[in-house]
C-alpha cells in the first residue's frame, strides 16, 4: 500500500480507538447529573451510592480518553503536514476555544467531582458534576465544528498558492455555524447519550440477573432506560435532518449512502443490500422512490446520482459507505424498538420479569459504540476524495517526507500499545463492576468509609 492509504488507515485506527471514550464520558456525565440531582432532591442514600459508583467508572473512561486523544494531534504534524498548514487557522481557533471553554471547565471541576465527597457541600459537589458534564459537551462542540468545517467550509478565504495555500478565517461565527455543524453536533451528542445510557443499563441488568444490588440497580436501570428511550427517538429526527443537509451540501455522499448512480428517475431507499460497483447496481429490498420522498417529500422527484459527478470526485468505496450507513440506521431503529419495549414493560410493571430481556440489555452495550463508529466511517469515507470538501484532496494533504515503512512501523506500534491499553481498560472496568457500588461485607450495604465513621461515633 502507498503512503496515503497507510496514513488514512493509521489515522482511522487511532481516532476510532479514541472515539470509544469521549461518547461514554458525555453520556455518563448526563446520567451522573440525573443521579446526583435525585440524591439532592430526595435525600435517599441509594442515589448517592450509585453516583459514587459511576463516578469511579467515569474517571477511568475520562483518563484513557485524554491519553488516546493526544496521539491524533501529533499525527496531524507527522503524517498530514500539508493538511495541517492548510487548516491550521481554522483548527487552531477551534481547538483553542476547546481548551479555554471546554477542557479547562471539565478538568477544573474534575478534582471536586472525584475527591470532593465529604469535603464540600452536596450542592457544590453537584455543581462540579454539572460542570464536568458541560465541559465534555462543550469539548464536543469544538471538535464537531472543526470536522464539520471540513465537510461544509464557510467563513474563510484562501491565502497563498500551491503548497503554501491555507484557509484563513474571515468570519469566526460563520465558521462555527457552518451549514452542517449544528445538525452533526446534535447527532453526535445524542449518540453519546445513548452510549452512556446503554453502558449503565448493561451493568445494572447484569447485577439484577446475578441478584446483586437489586434495589439500587432497578432504580439506576430505570434512569438510564428513560434517557435511552427519549434520545433514541430524537436520534431518528436528528439523523434525518443531518441527511437532508448532506443532500444539499454533499450530494455525492448521499448518492453513495444509497448506492444511487443514475438521476434520470426517482431514487430508491434500500433497507439493506450489496452494491455492485462494477455494474453500478444494488441488490437488496428497497422502497421505490423512498430516498426521493425523504429528501423532497415526493416519490417522483429525482436525486443527483454518482454519475452526475466526475469519477475522480466520487467516493472510491461506495459499497463500504453504503454498508456503514445502513448498519448505523439499523442499529438506531433497534435502539428505538428495544427501549420503547422496555418502557412498555416498565409501564406494565414487568420490566425485570424477563431474564431474556435483561440479557439483551447486557449484550446491547456494544451497539451504540458500533453505531457511533459506523456513522463516522460513513461520513468520512463518503467525503472522499476530499479531506476539505471541494478545496483540498486527501492525496494532496500528506506529509511529503513520510515513507510507507515509517507509517507501517508506527501503525504496528500503535496497534500493540492500544491493544494493551484496551485490555487494561477492560480489566479495570471489570474489577470496578465486580466490586460493585457497595462494600459487600457491610450489613447495611453502605460504602466502607461511611460505615467506619458510624463505628467511631457509636464508640464515642
Amino acid at each position: 500500500m502507498d503512503v496515503e492509504i497507510l496514513s488514512r488507515v493509521q489515522f482511522a485506527f487511532t481516532i476510532a480507538f479514541h472515539y470509544i471514550y469521549p461518547p461514554l464520558s458525555i453520556g455518563l456525565g448526563l446520567i451522573l447529573v440525573i443521579m446526583e440531582g435525585l440524591y439532592l432532591r430526595t435525600g435517599k442514600k441509594v442515589y448517592e451510592h450509585m453516583t459514587r459508583f459511576w463516578i469511579k467508572i467515569f474517571a477511568l473512561i475520562f483518563g484513557i480518553g485524554v491519553a488516546t486523544g493526544i496521539v491524533m494531534e501529533f499525527e496531524f504534524g507527522t503524517n498530514w503536514a500539508t493538511y495541517s498548514r492548510y487548516v491550521g487557522d481554522v483548527f487552531g481557533s477551534a481547538l483553542a476555544a476547546e481548551g479555554i471553554f471546554a477542557f479547562a471547565l471539565e478538568s477544573g471541576f474534575l478534582g471536586v467531582l472525584l475527591f470532593g465527597w465529604n469535603r464540600v457541600k452536596p450542592t457544590v459537589h453537584f455543581i462540579a458534576t454539572l460542570g464536568v458534564w458541560l465541559g465534555s459537551m462543550f469539548s464536543a462542540i469544538w471538535i464537531v465544528v472543526a470536522n464539520s468545517w471540513q465537510q461544509t467550509p464557510a467563513g474563510y478565504h484562501i491565502v497563498g498558492e500551491g503548497m503554501n495555500a491555507r484557509a484563513e478565517i474571515t468570519d469566526f461565527w460563520a465558521m462555527v455555524f457552518n451549514p452542517s455543524s449544528v445538525d452533526r453536533l446534535l447527532h453526535v451528542w445524542i449518540g453519546a447519550f445513548l452510549a452512556g445510557a446503554f453502558l449503565v443499563m448493561s451493568v445494572h441488568a447484569y447485577y439484577i440477573l446475578k441478584n446483586r444490588h437489586v434495589e439500587l440497580s432497578e432504580k439506576a436501570f430505570k434512569i438510564a432506560l428513560a434517557v435511552a428511550a427519549v434520545f433514541s427517538v430524537l436520534q431518528l429526527a436528528t439523523g434525518h435532518q443531518s441527511a437532508d443537509g448532506v443532500a444539499e451540501n454533499q450530494p455525492p455522499k448521499l448518492a453513495a449512502f444509497e448506492g444511487h448512480y443514475e438521476s434520470d428517475g426517482p431514487a430508491d431507499l434500500y433497507l439493506f443490500g450489496w452494491v455492485d460497483e462494477e455494474n453500478q447496481k444494488v441488490y437488496g429490498p428497497k422502497i421505490p422512490g423512498g430516498l426521493s420522498y425523504l429528501v423532497h417529500w415526493n416519490f417522483e422527484d429525482p436525486i443527483p446520482g454518482l454519475n452526475d459527478f466526475p469519477e475522480d470526485e466520487q467516493p472510491a468505496t461506495v459499497n463500504a459507505v453504503f454498508q456503514f450507513y445502513h448498519l448505523m440506521i439499523a442499529m438506531g431503529l433497534f435502539f428505538i424498538g428495544l427501549t420503547l419495549f422496555g418502557v412498555f414493560k416498565w409501564w406494565r410493571g414487568k420490566l425485570f420479569a424477563h431474564r431474556w430481556l435483561l440479557w439483551i440489555f447486557v449484550i446491547a452495550v456494544i451497539l451504540p459504540q458500533m453505531a457511533n463508529q459506523f456513522g463516522w466511517f460513513a461520513a468520512e469515507m463518503g467525503r472522499q476524495p476530499w479531506v476539505v470538501y471541494g478545496l483540498l484532496r486527501t492525496s494532496d494533504a500528506l506529509s511529503v517526507v513520510v515513507t510507507a515503512n515509517q507509517v507501517v512501523f508506527s501503525l504496528i506500534m500503535f496497534s500493540v500499545i492500544y491493544l494493551l491499553l484496551f485490555l487494561l481498560f477492560l480489566y479495570l472496568l471489570d474489577k470496578k463492576i465486580k466490586a460493585g457500588p457497595y462494600d459487600e461485607k457491610s450489613d447495611d450495604r453502605r460504602p466502607i468509609q461511611e460505615g467506619m465513621v458510624d463505628m467511631v461515633k457509636s464508640k464515642e
